[in-house]
């Protein structure tokens, strides 16, 4: 685990052929969520993950992956106009955001943002995809998952960057995570622990 400011990390680095594969990897990060949800019951915040890429990187795709595995049967957009598109499946609310069109990090308070970063007692998990999370530098809390996207040739990267926190409980989390993406066929190229 490499360490920054206190803080540990474990990166996993993958190799995302085509749009196929950016989808698998959003279902292979819902498991995760999901593990790390039941194995960590006292959050008492909801789950954020951060989208990084240059246009076109495959943000939206991700998100519609993550978002048809919790059971979205519905079309996915990116809320680019609307900054937040909600979702409620299954006692999940899932927010995607796309930050890309604000201006300044303190709009971000003026819509209420923090809100939606809190557990609700309606439902038994909140996530959070943000697509262009710079932009809210300051005002935004801590990922869960911090996930960069980049061009490789004639397919992407993704590196997945996990913050790891004492008090949480993350080995059986990554274990899943790890056995999702190997069923997967998506191909991991680095990782440190």
């Amino acid at each position: 685990m490499s360490k920054d400011s206190n803080l540990r990390t474990y990166t996993l680095s993958l190799n995302l052929k085509n749009e196929a594969d950016t989808l698998k990897l959003g279902e292979c990060v819902f498991e995760w969520v999901n593990e790390y949800s039941a194995l960590n019951q006292d959050i008492h915040e909801a789950i954020l993950i951060y989208l990084h890429g240059d246009l076109g990187m495959g943000k939206t795709t991700f998100s519609r992956g993550f978002l048809n595995a919790a059971g979205h049967k519905g079309s996915v957009k990116s809320p680019t106009y609307t900054l937040v598109e909600p979702y409620e499946i299954n006692n999940r609310l899932i927010y995607h955001f796309d930050l890309y069109r604000v201006g300044d990090p303190e709009e971000l308070e003026f819509m209420g943002i923090r809100d939606y970063f809190e557990l609700s007692d309606e439902a038994s998990q909140t996530v959070c995809l943000i697509e262009w999370p710079e932009k809210g530098k300051g005002v935004l809390s801590a990922p869960s998952l911090d996930i960069n996207l980049n061009f490789q040739n004639e397919g992407r990267t993704a590196q997945l960057t996990f913050p790891l926190q004492i008090e949480f409980n993350y080995e059986p989390a990554f274990e899943k995570l790890l056995k999702a993406l190997a069923g997967s066929g998506i191909k991991l190229f680095g990782s440190n622990s």
